[in-house]
């Protein structure tokens, strides 16, 4: 399930400080099979239970990263969006994502440097109350000047 609001693109010149974009994305097997596949992460604390059920987190987690993916799909997609370039993120993960989980991914504007087209952005992941992942984003935004 995937609750997204709507994709392409906020040009730095329509950008405000607090505005916000989010989405919600169940995380289920499957992606946490794909994403191993894709970056080569079996890990087998996301991958197999029975070893899972021994570790510190009492049973499979998603990828890290995979719950960060979610973040870059809100910059990319929706805030600022299509054209976006990542400058660098910082992560710190606060609580495991377990499959089934449904996992509320948002964005919001804290710096607008318009000269650079550099946006300093706050990111958060969570699921339900608790906050599983937060960190800043630097983007460099599209804007119109260049299209």
């Amino acid at each position: 399930m995937l609750d997204n609001q709507p994709r392409g693109t906020i040009c730095i010149e329509d950008l405000e400080i607090g505005m916000v974009r989010y989405l919600r994305k169940e995380v289920t097997d499957r992606d946490i099979e794909l994403f191993a596949e894709v970056s080569t992460d079996h890990n087998p604390v996301h991958m197999d239970d029975a070893y899972a059920m021994d570790t510190i987190f009492e049973g499979r987690i998603a990828h890290g990263m995979l719950t960060a993916g979610l973040i870059s799909a809100v910059i990319g997609e929706q805030l600022p969006g299509h054209g976006t370039v990542y400058l660098g993120q910082s992560l710190k993960f606060m609580a495991p994502v377990r499959p089934g989980d449904m996992v509320y991914a948002e964005v919001k504007v804290l710096e607008i440097d318009y000269a650079r087209r550099r946006v300093q952005l706050e990111t958060h992941c969570a699921v339900g109350d608790t906050v599983v992942l937060k960190g800043e984003a630097t983007v460099l935004a599209p804007s119109r000047k260049f299209d």
